[in-house]
């Protein structure tokens, strides 16, 4: 996982290989194989989503954030 502190973008690459496609969701773009594996999700605006997560105490309010 990296944080680019100018970019304000945390990229956690999950898998090797090499990427075929993009999807959006918001702040996230999760970059898919050919076969629609995630390879690599990027957080934009990460310092607001860091300081939102760090707020949250529960599973449920994290599955509650994500909804």
């Amino acid at each position: 996982m990296h944080y680019d502190l100018e970019a304000n973008v945390i990229s956690w690459e999950i898998a090797t290989g090499k990427i075929h496609r993009t999807k959006e969701f918001g702040n996230f773009i999760v970059h898919l194989s050919k076969a629609g594996k995630p390879i690599l999700i990027e957080i934009l605006n990460a310092s607001n989503f860091k300081t939102k997560l760090g707020k949250l105490e529960t599973i449920k309010q994290i599955n509650e954030a994500l909804s």
